[in-house]
């Protein structure tokens, strides 16, 4: 079985869609894959699907979404060869005492493979090895389709998975960038931050990035314009300054020797993201 939720929703068996189209039942998958080959139990998936007010039926509604799960599941493994082990849709997803399990079969996906990607972009920064940590981080960044869950109408727990997500996604492209940076490639990264600063008002990174791509390509009036709007917004919406490294940052543009703070933002985590 093959899930992918780093954009829209996607759970395949033997290459054949077992995603449904309704809402609900569409949940409850995505909520069963989010923990593959885990016992989900049938309280969270009762919480998930009516956030605490769930109706007297609950039990018997959320019987009926396994039902139709299991048929398309059904439907798919009469695609598999003849020869191969028979297994029912209860084979794959189990009934357990107390909840469900999906059972992927050691499946691909992608948000493992994004996070393998991506350990491996971080271990090759840390080594001091830049190339290869754009190529990884890059590969990683490539799974994404679009938000994670997009079309998944998602209660609580799906939110925080899909906050937790994005956190990971914008960690990596952070670090990806910080690579790209120390490879030189301070030009070709101008039209990407002019967009991710724009989308993340309040991200310092991201913003102390685009100040020392403006400045390595000339621009150092534009550089220190990027600092006076994040540090307006800053103040504006969360009566808060800079971090210490931006400020060294910009005070380093102003007596144009910006690779000590660069150096010093980059080891900075990453903050206040919105």
């Amino acid at each position: 079985m093959d899930i992918d939720v780093l954009g829209a929703l996607a759970v395949r068996h033997n290459g054949k869609s077992i995603t449904p189209t309704a809402p609900k039942p569409r949940q409850v998958l995505a909520v069963l894959a989010l923990h593959a080959d885990q016992v989900v139990p049938v309280a969270a998936l009762i919480e998930e699907l009516w956030a605490g007010e769930p109706p007297r039926s609950a039990r018997t509604t959320l019987q009926t979404y396994v039902l139709q799960l299991r048929s398309l599941i059904a439907a798919a493994l009469g695609s598999e060869p003849g020869g191969a082990e028979q297994r029912t849709a209860k084979d794959i997803l189990i009934t357990l005492p107390g909840g469900y399990r999906l059972d992927t079969g050691g499946g691909t996906s992608d948000v493992k493979e994004f996070d393998r990607l991506a350990g491996l972009g971080y271990r090759a920064a840390d080594a001091g090895d830049y190339p290869r940590a754009a190529r990884q981080l890059r590969e990683a960044l490539a799974l994404w389709t679009g938000p994670a869950f997009a079309d998944v109408q998602g209660g609580a727990q799906l939110d925080m998975e899909i906050r937790r997500l994005e956190e990971s996604r914008l960690c990596a492209l952070d670090q990806r960038i910080e690579a790209d940076l120390r490879l030189g490639r301070h030009r070709e990264l101008l039209a990407e931050l002019t967009v991710l600063v724009s989308r993340y008002r309040t991200h310092e990174n991201l913003h102390g990035q685009f100040m020392l791509a403006l400045h390595r390509s000339g621009r150092r009036g534009e550089a220190l314009s990027v600092y006076q709007r994040l540090r307006s917004t800053l103040v504006k919406e969360l009566g808060l300054e800079p971090s210490a490294a931006v400020r060294r940052l910009q005070r380093s543009i102003l007596m144009a020797g910006p690779e000590s703070a660069a150096a010093e933002i980059s080891r900075e985590p990453l903050v206040r993201v919105s």
